[in-house]
């Protein structure tokens, strides 16, 4: 008897925890391998969350959230899109809103474009719900264009996946490509989901959001990369009110699945919605400056324009064979399959020291050089 199902078979072990993993048994490696902030939550949002288990908020909430932090999540969409009413749900992280909102949409054969590279989790939650996956390629500059998205448009095409700024790239979609995207999206009568876990990690210029010129959008955000909160597993999606339905279904689904997001999480989580992180964006604009300038010699690398990584192109074209070299060296990177249908490039996540970013970058640079 085989007790495994088929849907199960579909899903490979994460390749970034697999890494990450690694790095737990080696002594002092430089370790640009996951996407975790390097800085402790603001010690105020620390206190809400004490104060609410001191004072005994740890039940169950709602399944949709608690009231006052729904209510505040959309009032600041109203006021960012313009947005009537809008439907806000607590989820547990941005994961979770991505697990509700693939599961509730996809019926078996509807396909869901996504640009390549990609978020690992985008791939693997179209297989679970019986989707196809159709990459829009965006290599080199990583920019995503209305006229590549068309192209791979078919009757089957339900579901429009954007993540700006991105994971693995670092790249921000200019007003214009977001307007674009939104025609076109509005042509097809396309579902749009905006990840925009990275919002606040925007460098050069302000991270726009296709929400502001399309109204078929499901906007998630979360608190894991900006407050330094990860473990909390505390998101948040937005929908404008004619999707009513489509809402009901991901809170019904979210019942029989997450419950709710933790309560004391979610009181805390009011407090850190009005908390200035700018400090930290700062922070980590000097550190993306680190890697840019560490690597450029070496490596023909787009500057990444937010989030916390890079995509470098490998000297070799061979990714997985230079991420083991790197390996060897103590620095830990992930290979660009796991993001991509290419193996050209490897991902750096940045979220670490300037010290190991500095180390780190020399050790590559030495490898490259062996090229």
């Amino acid at each position: 008897m085989d007790y495994i199902s088929a849907r199960s078979k579909k899903i490979d072990a994460s390749g970034i925890r697999k890494i990450w993993e690694l790095a737990q048994k080696m002594k002092d490696p430089v370790d640009f391998s996951i996407g975790s902030p390097d800085f402790d939550a603001p010690a105020e949002v620390k206190q809400a969350a004490i104060d609410a288990i001191s004072g005994g908020s740890n039940g169950y909430t709602l399944t949709a959230g608690i009231a006052a932090l729904r209510e505040k999540i959309a009032s600041d969409i109203t006021a960012e899109f313009g947005w009537e009413k809008p439907l806000a749900m607590v989820t547990c992280g941005v994961s979770g809103a991505l697990h509700l909102a693939f599961m509730a949409t996809l019926n078996p054969g509807d396909e869901v474009l996504v640009p390549d590279p990609y978020f690992v989790m985008y791939h693997h939650l179209t297989n679970l719900s019986g989707g196809t996956c159709v990459y829009v390629d965006t290599y080199p500059d990583f920019h995503l264009s209305a006229e590549k998205v068309a192209e791979k448009i078919t009757s089957k095409t339900k579901m429009l996946v954007l993540n700006s700024p991105g994971n693995p790239t670092g790249a921000i979609y200019t007003e214009q490509q977001l307007k674009d995207l939104a025609d076109l999206a509005r042509k097809h009568e396309l579902l749009v989901i905006s990840d925009e876990i990275y919002k606040e990690f925007s460098y050069d210029r302000a991270s726009g959001s296709i929400a502001s010129y399309y109204e078929n959008t499901i906007v998630m955000r979360g608190m894991s990369k900006a407050y330094g909160i990860p473990g909390w597993r505390m998101g948040y999606m937005a929908l404008p009110n004619h999707l009513e339905e489509l809402f009901e279904r991901m809170a019904a689904l979210q019942q029989y699945t997450f419950v709710c997001a933790p309560q004391p999480f979610q009181l805390a989580t009011i407090k850190a919605l009005d908390h200035d992180c700018s400090d930290q964006v700062d922070i980590y604009r000097k550190k993306r400056d680190l890697v840019y300038e560490g690597l450029k010699g070496e490596f023909d690398l787009v500057k990444p324009e937010g989030a916390f990584y890079a995509f470098v192109p490998t000297p070799n074209d061979d990714a997985t064979e230079f991420v083991t070299r790197a390996i060897a060296n103590d620095v830990l990177v992930i290979p660009g399959k796991v993001f991509s249908s290419r193996d050209t490039h490897f991902r750096i996540s940045y979220a670490t020291s300037e010290e190991k970013i500095k180390v780190g970058c020399e050790r590559l640079c030495k490898i490259a050089r062996e090229y």
